[in-house]
């Protein structure tokens, strides 16, 4: 009976301490760069693989998040409104199987073939898997050693080649949508209100100090170390949630409410997949205005994991 008890706690003592030992890399992004800054991810990448992650989030809805689809399908995205009919097309006449895809994602990414490849997009695009159908079509574009010029968006210049290098050949959706929509009416609306009673004046002078503060980094590349730096951070999640105007009218405080509302829907779909999988270190790579919430969140709901930002 004591051998059984001992296994037990045993096993309960392990599980523990492997939950402590997971952690995550949270890294925030400014999404599409323009030219004159178009090297700003290379700082990014080379500590995103200093900091060697087995896990690779990226905000990017999950395939199985219904709501968000039944919104992106006519919402504010062509790229997400042509993936959600082709994936429909693909579900009534592509021949999918599991098996055949994991056999090719167990394949080098030197070694995939372009029949390979196809099969590889086809199948994540049967599966609603955009995260994974938007990176194996950047290696089919541009091979294992990616773009040799800038693409100016993270997914391009950051993600993808961080996952080749990395040899990570399956990429982790987290983003929510579900309530985009709300949101957006709720900002034309606050914006509205800010115009007559004042609080438009505010937001344009934490855009002004969040761009000015910006133009020295970014001539010397370091546009992408600075919006990660927590100031920069904080003043983003302040202009993002709203939490900025003096006045709380109904229409901000819905804005707010919604803001909130996805990132903590967000930091659960981080949370519970970090703990479901096997990987120690993880990375999540998204807006940089949700950081601030993201890690309010993870560390409330998930005090196992330890989280970390990239400049702290």
């Amino acid at each position: 009976m004591r051998k059984y008890i001992f296994l037990f706690w045993a096993i309960i003592l392990t599980q523990n301490i492997t939950a402590q030992e997971k952690e995550v890399l949270l890294i925030g992004t400014m999404h599409t760069v323009p030219k004159i800054v178009k090297n700003s991810y290379k700082p990014l990448l080379k500590r995103a693989l200093k900091y060697n992650p087995e896990a690779i989030y990226v905000e990017t809805p999950r395939a199985n998040d219904t709501i968000s689809w039944e919104y992106l399908k006519d919402g504010w995205s062509k790229n997400y409104k042509k993936f959600y009919f082709l994936a429909d097309s693909l579900q009534q006449h592509f021949n999918f199987s599991s098996k055949q895809l994991n056999f090719l994602l167990k394949k080098d990414f030197s070694k995939l073939s372009h029949q390979d490849l196809d099969v590889i997009i086809n199948s994540f695009g049967y599966l609603r898997d955009y995260a994974n159908y938007d990176f194996y079509r950047y290696i089919q574009k541009y091979g294992v050693e990616g773009s040799a010029k800038p693409t100016q968006h993270e997914d391009g210049d950051l993600t993808a080649k961080l996952a080749i290098q990395l040899n990570i050949k399956r990429l982790m959706a987290m983003d929510d949508q579900q309530t985009n929509k709300e949101y957006h009416d709720a900002w034309q609306k606050c914006a509205e209100d800010g115009s007559k009673n004042g609080d438009n004046k505010i937001n344009q002078k934490l855009n002004k100090k969040d761009y000015n503060s910006a133009i020295i980094p970014a001539l010397f590349r370091g546009l992408g170390m600075h919006v990660n730096k927590r100031k920069s951070l904080e003043r983003l999640d302040q202009l993002a949630s709203f939490s900025y105007v003096k006045y709380k009218t109904k229409s901000c405080l819905l804005g707010t409410k919604y803001w909130n509302q996805r990132n903590e829907r967000m930091s659960q779909n981080v949370g519970k997949q970090i703990l479901a999988n096997q990987a120690r270190k993880s990375i999540v790579i998204v807006g940089a205005a949700h950081i601030i919430r993201l890690e309010k969140e993870l560390k409330e709901k998930f005090p196992s994991i330890k989280v970390k930002l990239l400049n702290e």
